[in-house]
């Protein structure tokens, strides 16, 4: 018989006020040297730095590369997948209603995680996974909400891992030729590069992530890499706004690390691979030569690394999730 354990459904609206009912939910299951983990915390693979040396910016030729050697990091995560930290373990994902952050929620409950899925809009995918907590009405844009959000869950047991997955990527013209549009660049900034540390910074200023022993995942983009503009944008620019705001993201995680780490909390940017979402779907031309893998494929990719990340005595690693490798910022 299934263990059943009460859960509270909260719904944040405008001005930070809760509203909650209870429902019965049935249980289901750089520099990169490291510094000694601290007890308590979350442990993966070993809670090891990334794989040394940095990835291939050509995706067409990171991808026809790891065809030709049959990669098995790249073709077949189930390989060394590792998920074993996840038993147990208190992860929030925000952004958990669709794409990549539902697919991460579902594989966090599958691997034994107590999923606390924080969204703006629940959906019915959500809705059904076992052993979630759902705070809906979640708007990173807002201090209040992410205030709301942080009060909901004070008091209860720590979170280990914050996944810092909420997004926005508008299918909208942003380039000189067909036009720019500030309005959605600075919407992408909000979002994006904004929301994580709203969130992140409520969750700790009230006790709610783990310390020491927890983990900051900013899910970013290889888009936010300025080195790689002069490979994946060559001679045409474009995006500003996405590029922008992810290079803003990654800084954002930087600081972080540096700021969290006297709490005993690592911090990593995470680049979660090409997948199959509504967000790409713009890029569905180049879905299969470039290589992108649908969003369950994607989640074992993050979770894999999220397992492998800790604390480092300096910076905060940006890692590229296809296949193990850092990204230069």
């Amino acid at each position: 018989m299934r263990q059943v354990v009460a859960l509270r459904r909260l719904r944040i609206h405008q001005g930070g006020q809760l509203v909650g009912q209870r429902q019965k939910v049935p249980a289901g299951r750089g520099r990169r040297e490291m510094v000694a983990a601290n007890a308590g915390g979350v442990k993966g693979a070993a809670a090891q730095p990334p794989a040394t040396g940095f990835t291939e910016p050509d995706q067409v030729k990171r991808f026809g590369e790891a065809k030709a050697s049959g990669s098995k990091r790249v073709l077949d995560i189930d390989s060394v997948y590792d998920p074993s930290w996840m038993k147990g373990a208190r992860v929030l994902v925000t952004g958990a209603n669709r794409g990549i952050g539902l697919s991460l929620a579902q594989e966090a409950a599958r691997c034994g995680a107590v999923v606390i899925g924080a969204c703006r809009k629940a959906s019915k995918e959500l809705e059904a996974i076992e052993n979630v907590e759902i705070v809906d009405g979640v708007e990173v844009t807002s201090n209040e909400a992410c205030e709301a959000l942080a009060s909901a869950l004070q008091g209860k047991d720590p979170i280990d891992v914050l996944i810092n997955n909420a997004g926005y990527f508008p299918d909208v013209s942003d380039d000189f030729t067909n036009g720019l549009n500030f309005e959605e660049n600075l919407k992408q900034y909000d979002i994006c590069a904004v929301g994580p540390l709203r969130v992140t910074a409520a969750l700790v200023n009230k006790g709610c992530l783990k310390q020491p022993g927890g983990k900051v995942i900013n899910i970013t983009s290889q888009g936010g890499s300025a080195l790689w503009r002069q490979v994946q944008n060559a001679n045409k620019g474009g995006d500003y706004g996405h590029h922008m705001c992810k290079a803003a993201a990654n800084m954002c995680g930087v600081l972080m690390a540096e700021e969290l780490r006297p709490k005993g909390i690592a911090v990593a940017n995470l680049h979660p691979g090409f997948n199959r979402t509504g967000m790409t779907k713009k890029y569905e031309h180049i879905w299969d030569i470039e290589g992108a893998v649908e969003c369950s494929v994607g989640a074992k990719r993050v979770m894999h690394e999220i397992g492998r990340v800790g604390l480092l005595e300096s910076g905060a690693p940006f890692i590229n999730c296809e296949d193990g490798l850092l990204i230069p910022y």
